[in-house]
């Protein structure tokens, strides 16, 4: 698989919260968790110390960076999994999917999240606290997370639909890939006081022409991509890119560390702070300057 379409399957993953068993009995747990969002989950609940091993891909909070390494995200090694004797796992969909037939057919506990929307985050925070006797923590966190993104949200509630900045947020460069109505990130602009000019277009994660970008013209275009292959002065030589009304007001910004905006899980309410800091305080900061 190139490494297009793997950050592709990784993000085009339908929406699916499934867990077949009953919650764990109480006290503590062995937790493998091969997802980074679920891994922050995790660690956002309070169970940080019950996990005991992770993917590769697992690099926050800090704390999980020194877990053990169960292998990559789209190919963990299971004898490793095994050998950790784990009460639950933690997982995603589509890549991971056959990993996670083995692991059932092996009689393992699993829990695949694959949450697009806010709603689908929270479902699956409070699941996750469910299953390993945090159901009050859960509550918590998704309380704050929905006062929060209601705050964001009414900072900009006065400002009419036809004057907010139409933001393109662009998750991979080749094929350009955005997202789309019924996406968290789609939530997230929204939240942020923006206008997702993909809003309109059917798949939560999709990829688009350049044609479509220059005509429907951002106002801001923030590249959130995975692996740093590129930067603002690329999408800046993009033919007839130098019309578009980002690049000419010079709105297009890469420091937005990514995972805030695309791993479903705690931090997104960050992402969105960032995004409507940049969207409505940018020219208040460069007058101070």
């Amino acid at each position: 698989m190139t490494k297009a379409a793997r950050i592709a399957a990784i993000i085009l993953s339908l929406s699916q919260i499934v867990w077949t068993g009953e919650a764990l009995a109480a006290g503590r747990h062995r937790i493998v968790s091969l997802a980074p969002s679920t891994t922050e989950i995790l660690f956002a609940l309070g169970a940080g110390d019950e996990v005991v091993g992770v993917s590769q891909l697992c690099d926050y909070p800090d704390a999980a960076v020194s877990k053990e390494k169960v292998g990559t995200f789209s190919q963990p090694n299971i004898e490793k999994i095994i050998s950790l004797k784990p009460d639950i796992i933690f997982c995603t969909g589509l890549e991971q999917a056959p990993v996670i037939t083995k692991l059932r057919q092996l009689g393992l506990h699993i829990f695949v999240s694959d949450p697009s929307s806010f709603e689908d985050i929270f479902l699956s925070i409070q699941r996750i606290g469910e299953l390993i006797g945090r159901s009050a923590e859960a509550s918590l966190i998704i309380s704050r997370l929905k006062e929060d993104f209601a705050e964001l949200a009414r900072k900009t509630a006065q400002t009419p639909e036809n004057r907010r900045p139409g933001v393109y947020v662009e998750i991979w460069h080749s094929p350009i890939m955005t997202a789309g109505k019924g996406s968290f990130l789609d939530e997230m602009i929204s939240a942020a006081g923006g206008k997702n000019i993909a809003g309109d277009i059917g798949k939560q994660f999709c990829s688009v022409s350049p044609e479509v970008i220059l005509e429907r013209d951002p106002d801001f275009i923030f590249l959130a991509y995975m692996e740093n292959e590129a930067a603002p002065d690329a999408v800046l030589k993009r033919p007839g890119w130098q019309n578009v009304s980002a690049v000419k007001n010079g709105r297009v910004y890469s420091d937005i560390e990514p995972n805030t905006l695309l791993r479903p899980g705690p931090r997104l309410v960050e992402g969105a702070r960032k995004l409507q800091e940049r969207l409505y305080h940018q020219d208040e900061k460069q007058d101070k300057d």
